[in-house]
């Protein structure tokens, strides 16, 4: 784990008034479009951010940012489907800050979105379905070791609308979504009587996430193409226009929804998914 200096900026951890002061936070994917959102806005707010992933220039893309801030971070390099190496880094970071109080997989895993079954393989309906659902295990399996009892936890998971939505072309996509939110849910009522919460969040596609480096620019290239669009017209046309709202959230909006149902304020929330999707689904 590589540490990163905070220099004469650590007063803002004594601030009063901020969402997450003092506490520990951990990643997976925090060199991510939304991980790396939500780890800037953690730091914003107090907390002491551990952030791990599979590519350490991404990592430190990160941790300048928040360090520029005065922010606390260090970050990893760590296979998040090594279930020993996450779990060798989860007893690090526990180690270190004394404990982890919150703890987010926003970790990506490429899939097929526009294949229909006729043409779809085996291997690509499995791969979001294996993926995305093996890392929320081993990431939470080591994460809630070092959580609970006087110290409240709280675990951070991430699906999409394609959990609740009848379309076609995205059999694969639509079942691990599904998944991770069934997956929250249970673990919810299993760590509950440990003081962890586990939270879903959903939001519907990220506007700006493309612009950023996202994995999503490659991931609707097919559909917007098969649309004559490219991938920007995609989402703030074709989708944009299917929510209530019509636009769609932003990288910061669901940075600073999870930084807030991380915090003490959001205590009595456990075992619900909250929707961000602009209203492209209605609870």
């Amino acid at each position: 784990m590589r540490a990163r200096p905070v220099g004469t900026h650590r007063w803002r951890t004594h601030m009063s008034g901020l969402l997450l002061e003092n506490k520990s936070t951990v990643i997976y994917g925090g060199g991510g479009a939304i991980g790396g959102a939500v780890a800037r806005v953690f730091a914003r707010e107090g907390a002491r951010v551990f952030i791990a992933g599979r590519t350490q220039a991404k990592l430190d893309a990160v941790a300048r940012d928040i360090e520029a801030e005065g922010g606390v971070v260090e970050t990893a390099q760590v296979d998040v489907f090594d279930q020993g190496a996450v779990e060798k880094h989860a007893d690090v970071v526990a180690e270190t800050a004394g404990g982890i109080d919150v703890a987010l997989n926003a970790v990506s895993v490429m899939h097929d979105q526009g294949t229909l079954l006729a043409d779809l393989s085996l291997d690509e309906f499995m791969r979001p379905i294996d993926g995305f659902l093996r890392t929320l295990f081993i990431t939470s399996k080591a994460v809630a070791r070092h959580m609970g009892g006087e110290r409240p936890g709280v675990i951070l998971t991430l699906s999409e609308p394609g959990a609740k939505l009848a379309v076609g072309g995205i059999l694969g996509h639509s079942v691990s979504a599904a998944g991770k939110e069934a997956f929250s849910r249970v673990l919810a009522a299993e760590l509950a009587p440990s003081n962890i919460r586990v939270i879903g969040i959903r939001p519907h596609a990220v506007v700006d996430a493309p612009a950023v480096g996202s994995y999503t620019k490659d991931l609707f290239a097919q559909v917007a193409a098969g649309a004559g669009q490219s991938v920007q017209e995609f989402l703030e046309g074709g989708l944009a226009q299917g929510t209530l709202l019509k636009r769609l959230p932003t990288l910061n909006e669901i940075a600073e929804t999870a930084a807030f149902l991380a915090s003490d304020r959001a205590r009595t929330i456990t075992g619900t998914i909250a929707n961000l999707s602009a209203g492209a689904l209605v609870d």
